[in-house]
């Protein structure tokens, strides 16, 4: 089987314990993202099976229809809308995907609330500059840590931060909200309610039609003086424009920013602002993830060439 891996950025995939499964195949890698389905077809002739991971290539339709040979694609993780499924389904191409852990995002999450409160970036750029104690930076202990989503990540934050000795206040779905009470989580009416009383936000959510643009400027508007906005989930959830006119504004007041709205990127203004903390969309890009992401993802690819798929997520696509 000729096997494609898309987007292993930092050319890892192949250092990976994991990697020798496919030992017998015919395996490219690809380490940067091309966006023009054209110049990434030509890239992928004769690629029977494509291994994506996360969301970083959107398999459309276009892109698709150029890859004739194309018979199965391993998601990384859980399959979502970057997946033109009808479009998979109409050629009869099997779509398999796995699960992931949400340990390295939770943890991410919590080192960038202690590194932005801290200003311990800032810090360490000036001391490289050859200055020495150049701001006041803030604990965490006493202050409200608001999580919007109490899913597996949301519930790992909101443990840490009350580990740190910080007020834990959710907000949610009815699934979120029913999670944080049985765990003596408090919660709150609202998702403008949960910015008002937030020292430190973090948000948990999926990227669903429901979701997506839905924290807006009167969200931000609400947080109080000084608050922290931590974004570790999507970019889409903000509405564009909403979280660099906050900051300009002063509410937030700062914010730590794993996710950008297009990736890889290095031009987004908020990387810039002198109030963002960012990093490069890390936080499930750790050694343990990708055994088990991608581990995952070359199982159920040879679990599909010996004819007993797993992790089918269109089993229409298979059937007749």
């Amino acid at each position: 089987m000729k096997i494609a891996i898309l987007d292993d950025y930092q050319d890892c995939v192949r250092t990976l314990a994991c990697f020798a499964r496919l030992d017998g195949h015919e395996v490219v890698v690809l380490n940067e993202t091309l966006a023009d389905p054209r110049e990434l077809a030509a890239r992928l002739a004769g690629v029977q099976a494509l291994v994506l991971i996360r969301e970083r290539t959107r398999l459309t339709r276009e892109l698709i229809g150029l890859l004739p040979d194309l018979r199965v694609v391993s998601q990384t993780g859980r399959a979502g809308p970057h997946i033109d499924m009808d479009a998979c389904n109409e050629r009869r191409i099997a779509v398999v995907a796995g699960s992931g852990s949400p340990y390295a995002p939770a943890e991410l999450t919590f080192a960038l609330v202690l590194a932005a409160m801290r200003g311990i970036a800032a810090e360490n750029a000036a001391l490289r500059a050859g200055r020495w104690q150049t701001l006041l930076g803030r604990t965490v202990r006493g202050k409200t840590l608001g999580v919007l989503g109490y899913g597996n990540i949301g519930k790992l934050v909101g443990q840490y931060g009350a580990v740190f000795g910080m007020r834990v206040v959710a907000f949610g779905r009815e699934g979120s909200l029913a999670r944080a009470r049985a765990d003596g989580v408090a919660t709150v009416a609202s998702r403008r309610e949960l910015f008002a009383v937030s020292d430190v936000l973090s948000v948990h959510l999926r990227l669903a039609p429901e979701t997506r643009a839905a924290i807006g400027p009167d969200d931000f508007g609400a947080m109080p003086a000084g608050a922290l906005f931590v974004n570790t989930s999507r970019a889409e959830l903000v509405a564009p424009g909403a979280l660099l006119a906050g900051l300009d504004a002063g509410r937030p007041a700062m914010a730590a920013i794993d996710v950008f709205e297009h990736e890889p990127t290095i031009a987004d203004p908020l990387i810039a602002h002198p109030n963002v903390l960012t990093t490069p969309h890390i936080g499930y890009v750790e050694r343990d993830s990708y055994e088990l992401y991608l581990g995952t993802a070359f199982d159920n690819l040879l679990a599909f060439a010996a004819g007993h798929p797993t992790g089918l997520v269109n089993p229409q696509a298979l059937a007749g």
